[in-house]
C-alpha cells in the first residue's frame, strides 16, 4: 500500500532536490530531432533554438532516406512482432540486420536487442560466474554497472583511465577463471576516448576478455565511423562490442552485441533481456539497416562532424572557456558550480541555444558543466551562433573574462 509515510518521505526528497536547483526539467519537443527545433516551454509557448544536446551526431535523426526506408519497412513486415526472438518474432529483416552490423563492426556476429541498456544488462551474467572477474573503468556508463551488478563474478573497478590501477586489478584477479576488462569507448560526459591500445596490451598479457561499450563512438570514431577500435587500428582485437542504433544511426533505439561467434551463441540462449523482451520494431529495423548503407556508402557525415567539432573547439577555447582535449563530438563547458551549469543552460536556451547543464549525480561534484554534442547537420553560422551567446552568458555569469582571456 502506498502510505502516507511514503509520500511524504518522496515529497521531501522532490522538494530538496527541488531546493538544491538540481530538479530535471523535460523539456517538450515539437518538432523532428534535428539541428534546431521547436520546444514547448512552461506558460505553453513555443521556442526555437539550436540543438547542441541530442545524440544526433550524424544529423540523420530527420533523414528522409531513413524515414523512407523505416516507412516501407512497416508496410512489408508490420507494426510490430508481439513477440520475443525464439517464439515467433524473428524476421528475415533481423537477421539481415545482425549480418550487417556484423560486417559493419568486423566481428563474427551480432545478437540485436530493444536498448544498449538492455544489451549491457544481458551480457554479462550469461558469461560469467562466481569463479570469474570482471574490471571495470570507473566513469562507465551506468547500463554497463547494472549489468555487473546482475552477475555473481568478482568486481573490480579501476580509476578512470588509469592503466597502473588496471594493471593491479589485474593482478588481484589472477586467480579467476575468465577476466573480463570493459570500458566505454566514448565517455558520455567527458567525451575522452577509452586508452584501448594499452587495454588490449594488458588485456593480452594477463589473458582476459576486452568488452567495449561504443554508444558514443559507433558512427563518430574511426576513418569509416566504425567506432574505437578502428580510430587505433584494432580491429579483431576486442572480444565484446556493445553499441546503439539510438544515437548516431539514425536515433530510434535499439542495440546490440556483436563479438565472437561462441560468445553471441550462447547470449541466444541466456541473455534475460533478449529472451524475455519484444523483438526490435520492423521499422527500426529497417531505418538501421539505411543508416548503415548510407555510413558504408560515404565518409561526408563523419568528415563534416569531424569538421564542425573541430571549428567549435576552437572558438570555445579562444573565447575562454575550458575545454578538454578530446577527439569525440562530445565537448564538455566546464563550469564546475552546480548551480551555476543549470542557470547558464536556462539563458543560454533564451538565445536560441539548447543545452542542458549536467551536475551531481550524473557528474562528480565540483564538476558540473554544459555537455555540447556537435553534429553534422549544424552549420558553421549555428556554430557562431552558440558561441556568442556562451561568450555572453559566460561574461554574465563571470565564467569568462569579457576580453575572452
Amino acid at each position: 500500500m502506498f502510505s502516507q509515510e511514503m509520500k511524504d518521505d518522496l515529497k521531501t526528497t522532490l522538494e530538496e532536490i527541488e531546493s538544491q536547483g538540481l530538479m530535471k526539467k523535460e523539456r517538450v519537443l515539437s518538432t523532428p530531432q534535428g539541428a534546431k527545433i521547436r520546444t514547448r516551454t512552461t506558460d505553453g509557448s513555443e521556442v526555437t533554438s539550436i540543438n547542441f544536446c541530442a545524440n544526433n551526431y550524424l544529423g540523420l535523426g530527420d533523414s528522409t532516406e531513413i524515414i523512407q526506408a523505416a516507412a516501407e519497412t512497416m508496410r512489408a513486415r508490420g507494426y510490430g512482432l508481439s513477440s520475443v526472438r525464439f517464439i515467433c518474432g524473428t524476421q528475415d529483416i533481423h537477421k539481415e540486420l545482425e549480418a550487417q552490423v556484423s560486417e559493419f563492426l568486423g566481428t563474427d556476429d551480432t545478437i540485436l536487442y530493444a536498448a544498449c541498456f538492455d544489451a549491457n544488462g544481458g551480457v554479462f551474467e550469461p558469461l560469467l560466474g562466481a569463479e570469474d572477474a570482471i574490471i571495470s573503468d570507473a566513469l562507465n556508463h551506468a547500463s554497463i554497472i547494472d549489468g555487473v551488478r546482475l552477475c555473481k563474478a568478482t568486481r573490480f573497478r579501476y580509476e578512470h583511465s588509469d592503466m597502473e590501477d588496471l594493471e593491479r586489478c589485474l593482478n588481484e584477479a589472477a586467480d579467476a577463471r575468465y577476466r573480463l576488462i570493459c570500458t566505454d569507448g566514448v565517455f558520455s560526459m567527458d567525451g575522452d576516448i577509452a586508452r584501448l591500445p594499452e587495454i588490449c596490451q594488458l588485456a593480452e598479457r594477463y589473458n582476459a576478455l576486452v568488452m567495449v561499450d561504443e554508444c558514443h563512438a559507433t558512427g563518430v570514431l574511426g576513418a569509416t565511423g566504425r567506432g574505437t577500435a578502428e580510430h587505433f587500428g584494432l580491429e579483431g582485437r576486442v572480444d565484446i562490442i556493445t553499441t546503439t542504433f539510438g544515437k548516431a544511426l539514425g536515433g530510434a533505439s535499439g542495440g546490440c552485441v556483436s563479438g565472437r561467434r561462441e560468445i553471441v551463441a550462447l547470449l541466444r540462449q541466456r541473455s534475460r533481456p533478449y529472451l524475455f523482451s519484444n523483438t526490435l520494431a520492423p521499422a527500426v529495423v529497417g531505418g538501421t539497416l539505411k543508416a548503415i548503407e548510407l555510413l558504408s556508402g560515404s565518409s561526408k557525415h563523419i568528415d563534416r562532424l569531424r569538421e564542425n567539432a573541430t571549428y567549435f573547439k576552437e572558438r570555445m577555447t579562444a573565447a575562454g572557456f575550458k575545454i578538454p582535449d578530446n577527439a569525440s563530438a562530445i565537448v564538455p563547458v566546464m563550469l564546475y558550480d552546480e548551480k551555476l551549469a543549470l542557470q547558464a543552460a536556462e539563458m543560454l536556451l533564451e538565445q536560441g541555444i539548447y543545452v542542458i547543464g549536467f551536475a551531481y549525480p550524473v557528474v562528480p561534484k565540483g564538476k558540473a558543466r554544459i555537455r555540447v554534442q556537435l553534429s553534422a547537420a549544424h552549420t558553421h553560422d549555428q556554430l557562431d551562433h552558440a558561441v556568442a551567446a556562451f561568450t555572453e552568458v559566460g561574461t554574465e555569469l563571470g565564467v569568462i573574462e569579457p576580453t575572452g582571456r
